[in-house]
């Protein structure tokens, strides 16, 4: 039981980069006791009755999007939906103009999507509310992060020392980048691979990981294998002659699975293309977690709006 609000030193979630250990591992442990009410009957507690949350999706989700609305309903809160579509982005209204006419509606946290990086940080320093981001750009993803990292500490017990290879469209992956400051932080061994046109120059640098050769050096020693979809929708130019050439020399199959440790789990972000960077054996196979990723993902999103709106009653 939760009751209270617990001490988290932030007003928004902006990125992983701006927390420390300790503060990942509060929104984990408040996430713990959320999954409890998902597994209730009746998978509602009053906590943050009263509190308005304005869920704005101005790029296209499913996972992300409804596991909020989930998790500000199943908190008792008054959940609002703005998309892309429906805004008045669309008409030529500034980002700017369209998060104050929300602010002097007087929500309590907006979480927002966006295909800018940067673009959650600015909204941030223009309104009153707490603000999420549910992923901006190639930047960040920090409530995917943080739904992954729940997932391994349940299936592997543990995240420090942990082995974690991260596969596939490196450069343009929001969840590659949080994954690794995450889990650098809070003591795993991070690895990246996948073709040399979608691997950042600075990337062992900039995000302290060691850059795979192969795909049986990335996955030889593997506790936790993290494959990620193309991001073709941010990509300028072709970066690979096909998708079929991908999948032989960069997919997951039960081939290439094979080079990794027998206990290794396969997760992904989704949405999943099938055949191309994982095969449906592997997709539907019995060491994947992408369904427990999801799951956890309500859990997760439950924690930060319990921590950044504030709690009124017990969850």
């Amino acid at each position: 039981m939760l009751t209270g609000r617990r001490h988290f030193p932030h007003k928004h979630l902006l990125g992983i980069e701006q927390l420390t250990a300790e503060d990942i591992w509060i929104i984990l442990g408040v996430a713990e006791a959320m999954r409890e009410v998902s597994l209730r009957s009746i998978k509602k507690v009053p906590t943050l009755r009263g509190k308005t949350v304005v869920n704005m999706f101005l790029e296209p989700s499913t996972r992300t999007r409804t596991s909020f609305e989930i998790a500000g309903k199943r908190l008792s809160a008054d959940t609002f939906n703005v998309g892309g579509s429906s805004s008045s982005v669309v008409k030529g209204e500034s980002l700017i103009d369209t998060v104050r006419n929300i602010q002097a509606m007087r929500p309590d946290v907006v979480v927002i999507r966006h295909g800018q990086c940067g673009a959650p940080h600015m909204v941030a320093k223009h309104i009153e509310a707490a603000v999420v981001n549910a992923g901006d750009g190639t930047h960040e993803h920090p409530t995917q992060a943080l739904l992954d990292a729940l997932t391994i500490k349940h299936v592997k017990g543990r995240i420090e020392g942990l082995n974690v290879s991260i596969c596939g469209d490196i450069a343009h992956s929001r969840v590659a980048r949080s994954n690794a400051l995450l889990l650098r932080k809070l003591g795993a061994r991070v690895k990246v691979f996948g073709p040399r046109t979608m691997i950042p120059r600075d990337c062992a640098a900039a995000l302290d990981v060691e850059v795979a050769p192969s795909l049986a050096a990335a996955l030889e020693d593997a506790d936790v294998i993290m494959v990620l979809r193309i991001q073709k929708e941010r990509q300028v130019e072709q970066l690979f002659p096909s998708e079929r050439e991908y999948a032989q020399r960069f997919g997951l199959n039960p081939r290439t699975l094979e080079l990794a440790p027998p206990d290794a789990i396969v997760m992904h972000p989704g949405p999943v293309n099938r055949g191309v960077e994982l095969s449906p054996e592997v997709a539907d196979g019995d060491r994947q977690v992408i369904l427990g990723q999801v799951e956890n993902g309500v859990a997760v999103r439950m924690a930060v709006l319990y921590l950044l709106a504030g709690a009124t009653g017990e969850a």
